[in-house]
């Protein structure tokens, strides 16, 4: 688990629910990281220290990493841990956040298991010109370039693209949905997709279209100098979600020719890094769908893909096949991790703490 959290601002929470002060009201708890990603840290130590005062001897070593700098820091996270001490973490699998399970009017939906997730890779796309007084405009804007390519960004969609995981996603998810959606998700799975029961899905939910398409979305501008000067430079942050086998190469091309503009250009911002998918081994899914049906009888157990990233991206490529698993459960909004007023069940956390003790105990044998 990392216990690094992103930033937060008491601005911008609710007045009575400052950021980085523990609350508990109504049910959850409160705080920025309750739930990404301290609470498995904290349920992880918990667990150690349950098992050996209960006397538990496992069969083989149960490590826990508590890291920071979670998606590339240069120290003390994933990354640098496996290229200076990879002897300390080198296991069989490893139990990472990223999955959970999901709440439908505050009963158990189902449970899932983060078997693969996508990349994560940041765009910036730049215009400079020579710029000039604002009393005599003219055509060449940097600004109006750069926002006519992020405008034909916007428009455009990726390919539809399923995997094993997300096929079987939708598969499973299909038998729990009221008819008409489980209609929709029937209907994408067939040979010809079905593009308008994808369109509706996306109504529902953005996941459902995150799910089957890699995904590019500006989520920063920058622009201009002066309010009395034409812009110079504009610049903007293009955050895109990769799906597990497309290149970063392709996608940063595919923009390319989206925004039709050689003038505007497209760069890569920061690091990389292309994961492998692990396999679903029979092993840990027999785990838990097994605990899963002791503590939750009657839901399923649906692999899943994250449209976000973690580090278990690091530990896959290492061959130390990783997978998102956590027993807590959310309701379909989810925990608001990286926004306002991030919260956990208290139920969901001491349930978490009961299924990963078991799970634990049921892998270390």
């Amino acid at each position: 688990a990392h216990i690094d959290v992103v930033e937060a601002l008491k601005a911008d929470w609710s007045p009575d629910l400052p950021p980085f002060v523990f609350t508990e009201r109504d049910g959850y708890y409160y705080g920025r990281g309750t739930a990404d990603d301290k609470a498995m840290a904290s349920i992880f130590v918990a667990n150690v220290y349950r098992m050996k005062r209960e006397g538990f001897v496992p069969d083989r070593d149960i490590i826990i990493a508590l890291t920071a700098d979670e998606e590339s820091g240069p120290a003390n996270g994933v990354d640098w841990l496996l290229k200076n001490h990879k002897e300390l973490v080198d296991a069989a699998m490893v139990i990472n956040e990223g999955g959970g399970g999901t709440l439908r009017n505050g009963k158990p939906l189902f449970n899932s298991v983060q078997a693969t997730e996508k990349i994560t890779t940041n765009f910036t796309l730049r215009v400079t010109n020579k710029g000039g007084h604002s009393s005599a405009p003219v055509k060449d804007n940097a600004i109006y370039q750069l926002a006519d390519g992020l405008s034909r960004i916007a428009k455009f969609e990726f390919p539809f693209k399923l995997s094993a995981t997300t096929r079987t996603y939708f598969e499973r998810r299909a038998a729990l949905e009221p008819p008409a959606i489980a209609a929709d998700m029937r209907a994408i799975l067939k040979e010809q997709p079905d593009r308008e029961a994808l369109a509706r899905l996306y109504l529902v939910s953005p996941y459902n279209n995150a799910a089957v398409r890699t995904t590019c979305v500006a989520t920063m501008l920058e622009a201009g100098h002066a309010e009395n000067a034409l812009p110079q430079r504009a610049k903007a942050t293009v955050n895109c979600r990769i799906l597990p086998g497309e290149r970063v190469a392709d996608v940063q091309a595919t923009l390319a020719k989206v925004v039709a503009d050689d003038q505007i250009k497209i760069t890569t911002t920061g690091n990389t890094t292309e994961a492998q998918v692990p396999p679903l081994t029979p092993e840990l899914m027999r785990a838990v769908e097994s605990i899963s049906a002791d503590m939750w009888p009657g839901i399923p157990v649906i692999p899943v893909m994250s449209a976000g990233g973690t580090d278990g991206r690091f530990l896959n490529n290492a061959g130390i096949w990783t997978y998102g698993i956590s027993g807590m459960f959310y309701p379909p909004e989810g925990s608001r991790a990286h926004g306002l007023n991030e919260r956990l069940l208290v139920k969901s956390l001491y349930e978490g703490h009961e299924f990963l003790f078991r799970l634990g105990k049921r892998l270390g044998p």
